[in-house]
């Protein structure tokens, strides 16, 4: 669990590297000062261990005494998440009105005329704000912590000497692992012995170069450790940091806290730069805030004016803003997100990053490798064949010892050819197989392990006589460029022009069967341990080729095809030759006419890169950080959400540059720890279905902005109309908080919504102008309704009420009929209020009419039933007098049918329009 622990505070880090790095030697504990200083056999010394390992009891001692080796990522006190969830703009406002009321009816008013209601709802409203939003993000953090927790990560260390694998947080000082490329380093460790090991420390220092350790004595420059900076120590690898290429053993000497990146944890605090998710959200919250900006400071003026009551006005106007803002939009971003990713977890997706979901939904280009995803992940071995193009036994014997001897990350290649060995009659062994003989009779003596420039591996071996040979397998196109001869009928020679064309030609017709060819090479007696290298790799003798089938998944071309007509346009970015990624992109239904090679795009500047990368579906025979530069381009040039699938070493730095990085279970390590969400089978069917739950995520989201702020900016339109024209207030200040403290929990329902599948059918992304253009179209449609029903209840309803006009109370100076008039206006508007706010939420969550067949979540609509029913009540209610509202009569109830009937019709039909002039309703 180590790895995706420390994954937050990896990210944190490499936010914050460009403006306070830590000091050279920050959280760097003794016991690792020490080992990077002394030799290996003093650091075993220290620690009471031994190059065996430790015994399971051992184990189990130093694990109670020093805990499991988890980093926690830097987090944030009670007192910090208490003020996180009550501390936002909207909260703001509430309480700036809350301060304005208790001012106005509490403290400057004689003790006896003192009214606290608007305070005490206003704090309601605020508690459940803030309240809901701690709980939600709390039970949200539980959450994803635990979908975290699905996720597994071992390491192989020596336990009673025999190497098993544990879980990263069973580490303890002492234990001793084994490091090979694709590794997470788990814990902070010595390197006891190292064969061309390059460890990536960009997540600490923020250099893209890996760094070879080895087992040499880290030289001090002062009298001491406090001039040992992380650079210098060669010999220690960190936590958090991966495995590039080569293996080593390396004992444990600082866990969890304890270790450089625990230090670094603790001194961590704030937060680093925003995602886009993180700024999509921001740029609606700002348009919000500028709306409220400019429709509160127009009501106050008017109200000021026509009313000659200030400090009135002001209140009203205050009272406005929080009904013009969603102040639960924190509280249904956390638990739509939250609900999103425990939808996504039932099927198969892991999300690491809550953010992400809506980033998935967004997606429109995913980029990824085509073994595993496209094919079966389940490589075999056809076909072993020399030169000539004819099956040989010696080609397989030379390609199983380099595949069983090499020690860094067995790929399915080289499980393939050992599989095939293993099946395989020996030849010079009878009744034995050929795997098990070479075992027996061969012994490793050196490599040159496999790197992505180079694109072979090689490995010396020794037989029983001791003659030592160099055995390399690799790409065709990057063996052929260091052999200078060729195996012909058992003897060496000389690779001709004629014989090269002639090889290439065998090459090109075994891909455009599909099939994967890997050359094998071998050079006798090569140079000593110690003296061996990459330089070895020349004038080698090519002894023929491996031809490997992996054929394409029966899922894979209805999942492509599903994608496409998503909106999903995928892109293969593979390391693998071009003809055999073509041969499996035409299978599957992938536009392989434009193939564009990795030493093309070398060639290429971004905006000729952007250009050529538009039109192209597959790229072929890339470096990683050619993957990176390609989703970079796609991304800022393009203007591309791109989302890239990956589980190889050679595709974290594409995952860590793109908008949203997937990876799977079985993943390497670094590629897990890049990613944001994770998928428990490797298919692109389950990640169809992670799409469109991220699309049905953020269209609930949609669905409160769109909605909220259009029937709220139609309130305010309506406010500013009756200001200009009544006599006083339409609705009180407490009221309006009230009507949107109800309205808001209603709406807490919405992240269990439907979605329509025509509105998954495509990417989406955050959008503030088409929010305003809503707002703009639909919001005037409930002011014309309210307007009506200001006219209706000022002179039909109150007046039969109260059995006068306005103007005959005023003129008789009846000032309790005046009062009862007005409350009953307030009331009649509070109420129609909440109805047409309430019911317009069901007619533009979907463009169809609500039916039975076609209806909101039942939630929503038991949290709609019940807070119309409460709305209803409260003018009838005990509590009535202290709201400021008063009992309606039946000749009102008759008008909200009429009204809300009509509103209901005019909105279907503005939805309409609206469709037609936009192309959709969300």
């Amino acid at each position: 669990m180590l790895m995706l622990k420390t994954a937050t505070v990896l990210e944190v880090i490499s936010k914050r590297r460009r403006t306070a790095r830590p000091a050279a030697h920050a959280g760097l504990a003794k016991n690792t000062i020490f080992a990077a200083t002394h030799s290996a056999e003093d650091a075993l010394v220290l620690l009471d261990a031994t190059a065996d390992g430790l015994t399971a009891d051992q184990a189990a001692e130093r694990l109670d005494a020093t805990g499991p080796n988890t980093i926690e990522a830097p987090t944030k006190t009670l007192a910090r998440r208490i003020a996180d969830a009550f501390i936002d703009p909207f909260a703001g406002i509430l309480a700036a009105l809350a301060l304005v009321s208790l001012y106005i009816d509490v403290l400057a008013v004689p003790e006896p005329q003192r009214d606290p209601s608007t305070v005490i709802v206003i704090g309601i409203m605020l508690l459940v704000s803030g309240g809901m939003k701690f709980i939600q993000e709390a039970r949200s953090g539980n959450a994803a912590e635990a979908l975290k927790d699905l996720v597994s990560n071992t390491c192989t260390a020596l336990r009673d000497g025999e190497r098993i694998e544990i879980p990263f947080d069973e580490l303890v000082p002492g234990d001793m692992i084994r490091l090979s490329a694709g590794d997470m380093v788990p814990a902070d460790a010595r390197i006891i012995t190292a064969r061309d090991l390059f460890v990536i420390e960009s997540a600490l220092t923020g250099e893209s170069e890996a760094v070879e350790k080895t087992a040499a004595v880290t030289v001090i420059e002062g009298a001491d450790g406090s001039a040992l900076p992380l650079s210098a120590c060669k010999n220690i690898v960190f936590t958090g940091t991966s495995v590039q290429n080569g293996t080593a053993m390396a004992l444990v000497v600082a866990t969890g806290s304890n270790t450089y990146l625990g230090g670094i944890a603790k001194m961590l605090n704030g937060r680093g730069g925003k995602s886009a998710f993180d700024r999509g959200f921001s740029s609606v919250s700002m348009l919000l805030v500028r709306l409220m900006l400019v429709m509160a400071p127009a009501v106050f003026a008017i109200n000021a004016a026509t009313k000659g009551n200030v400090i009135d006005a002001l209140l009203f106007a205050t009272s406005v803003a929080v009904g013009i803002t969603p102040q639960m939009l924190p509280v249904i971003v956390t638990t739509s997100l939250s609900q999103g990713a425990k939808d996504l977890a039932r099927r198969q997706v892991i999300v690491k990053e809550l953010p992400a979901i809506q980033n998935l939904g967004a997606m429109d280009v995913l980029c990824c490798d085509k073994t595993g995803t496209l094919t079966e992940d389940r490589i075999v071995l056809e076909r072993y064949l020399n030169t000539d193009g004819n099956e040989d036994t010696r080609v397989l014997r030379h390609a199983f010892l380099n595949s069983f001897f090499q020690t860094g990350l067995k790929n399915l290649i080289d499980l393939a050819v050992i599989d095939r060995a293993d099946v395989t009659l020996s030849t010079v062994v009878p009744d034995s197989m050929l795997g098990q003989s070479l075992r027996d009779r061969y012994t490793k003596v050196d490599e040159v392990p496999f790197d992505f420039s180079r694109r072979r591996l090689s490995v010396v071996v020794a037989d029983a006589q001791g003659k030592t040979q160099m055995v390399t397998k690799g790409a065709a196109e990057e063996m052929l460029e260091v052999c200078s001869y060729v195996e012909v009928d058992g003897t060496a020679q000389p690779l001709t022009d004629e014989k090269l064309a002639q090889i290439r030609k065998q090459v090109a017709g075994l891909n455009a069967e599909g099939l994967r060819v890997i050359a094998v090479a071998q050079k006798t007696n090569p140079r000593t341990v110690g003296e061996f290298g990459i330089a070895d790799e020349c004038d080698m003798v090519l002894m023929g080729f491996l031809a490997f089938l992996d054929p394409p998944k029966a899922s894979a071309a209805g999942a492509v095809a599903t994608l496409e007509a998503k909106g999903v346009a995928v892109k293969v970015l593979t390391g693998d030759n071009d003809r055999v990624a073509a041969t499996v992109c035409e299978q599957i239904g992938i536009d392989a006419s434009n193939v564009l090679l990795g030493s093309e795009i070398d060639a290429l500047d971004d905006a000729e890169l952007a250009e050529r990368a538009e039109q192209t579906h597959l790229f072929a025979k890339l470096s990683p950080l050619q993957k990176a530069r390609l989703v970079r381009v796609m991304r800022e040039l393009l203007g591309h959400t791109v989302g890239f699938m990956g589980d190889g070493i050679n595709d974290a730095a594409a995952m860590r540059a793109s908008d949203c990085g997937i990876s799977v279970d079985s993943a390497v390590d670094i590629a897990k720890e890049s990613a944001d969400i994770i998928l428990l089978q490797k298919d692109l069917g389950v990640l169809e279905r992670g799409i469109i739950e991220g699309r049905r995520t953020y269209g609930n989201l949609l669905k409160y902005l769109k909605t909220t702020v259009s029937s709220n900016f139609g309130n305010v339109l309506s406010v500013t109309v009756a200001s200009l024209f009544l006599p006083f207030l339409p609705m009180s200040a407490l009221q309006l908080v009230l009507l949107s403290l109800i309205y808001e929990i209603v709406c807490i329902a919405l992240p269990w919504d439907t979605v329509d599948d025509a509105w998954t059918a495509r990417p989406r992304a955050w959008d503030a102008a088409s929010i305003k253009g809503f707002m703009l179209e639909l919001g005037p449609v409930s002011s014309l309704f309210d307007i009506v029903t200001f006219a209706a209840l000022f002179f039909v309803v109150c007046p039969a009420a109260v059995g006068a006009s306005w103007a005959e109370l005023a003129a008789a100076g009846n000032v309790a009929g005046m009062a009862t008039f007005a409350a009953i206006f307030q009331s009649g508007w509070f109420v129609e209020s909440m109805w047409s706010q309430t019911l317009v939420i069901h007619m533009l969550r979907s463009p169809r009419l609500p039916s039975p067949r076609d209806h909101a979540a039942p939630a929503l609509c038991v949290l709609t039933v019940l807070g119309l029913a409460l709305v209803t009540w409260l003018p009838a209610s005990p509590i009535a007098d202290a709201l400021g509202l008063t009992p309606l009569p039946l000749s009102f109830f008759a008008l909200l049918i009429g009204i809300v009937a009509a509103y209901i019709a005019l909105t279907q039909l503005a939805k309409r329009r609206y469709i037609a002039r936009h192309g959709e309703l969300l």
